[in-house]
């Protein structure tokens, strides 16, 4: 069996995981549902998500619907709180450099035209969600660098390697948390609420009893453990709200300038 939460886990995130992992594990093992002793690090997302021995898994909303739907199951959608989205959503903020005097009208429109830096081409909230909030707004990002990470992308607008780029709401908290060289970037604008990063296990996986395992294991993590992950919940989000969500074109259908 294979368990992973790779979506947000670096630096005191990963010890949090474990935290809430060890609490699902044992919820499942009460069920008399196997349940790996710890959770999987290390190898391909996709590997994991395709893994017919996957038993629950954090993935984007981009893979879910382009090639996973038919071949999962979906359990829930955690609820990371974000600002101005429904429980269970999020988005991406555009992110410049602090002292870039393009952002100084608050306007995403003086950036029309610049490479959008992007962490992978499959990602709902660093290509697919600001791709196409830019088609709604008339304006175009051409491809720019592929940074492989959200905070390789931040990292690469920092040291002056790209001058835009896009990073979902949850990572963006936990790097000005995290990173001080953060306060060297700004948000010049956010897409619009989708459905956030849904959980996941095989086609034949108990999805309702991993639906209210997980849901009592967030409510029992410590104060500490649930205020790192930002964690308030567990929520229902039909697979019609993720698989309605527009596909842009990939990037290398949208001008490479990198």
């Amino acid at each position: 069996m294979i368990a992973a939460l790779p979506m947000y886990d670096f630096d005191d995130l990963i010890a949090a995981n474990d935290t809430l992992w060890a609490r699902v594990r044992d919820g499942l093992r009460a069920h008399q549902i196997a349940a790996p002793p710890v959770l999987t690090r290390g190898i391909d997302p996709w590997d994991i998500w395709q893994s017919p021995d996957l038993l629950l898994a954090q993935t984007c909303g981009y893979p879910f619907r382009a090639r996973l739907h038919p071949n999962v199951t979906l359990v829930g959608t955690p609820d990371f709180g974000v600002e101005g989205c429904a429980p269970g959503e999020y988005c991406s903020y555009f992110i410049i450099r602090h002292n870039d005097p393009r952002g100084d009208g608050g306007a995403l429109a003086a950036f029309d035209g610049v490479c959008l830096a992007y962490n992978e081409a499959m990602s709902q909230s660093g290509w697919a969600a600001p791709q196409t909030h830019a088609a709604h707004l008339g304006l175009r990002f051409p491809t720019g660098l592929k940074t492989g990470a959200h905070r390789a992308t931040a990292q690469a607008i920092i040291e002056g390697r790209a001058d835009l780029g896009a990073v979902d709401a949850i990572t963006w908290r936990h790097l000005q948390r995290l990173d001080p060289q953060m306060q060297g970037l700004r948000v010049i604008a956010q897409t619009p609420p989708t459905p956030g990063l849904p959980l996941i296990t095989a086609a034949n996986g108990p999805a309702k009893v991993l639906f209210d395992v997980v849901t009592q294991a967030i409510a029992q993590l410590p104060r500490t453990v649930r205020v790192i992950l930002g964690l308030q919940g567990l929520v229902a989000i039909p697979a019609s709200a993720y698989l309605a969500v527009e596909n842009p074109p990939s990037p290398c259908q949208n001008g490479s300038a990198a």
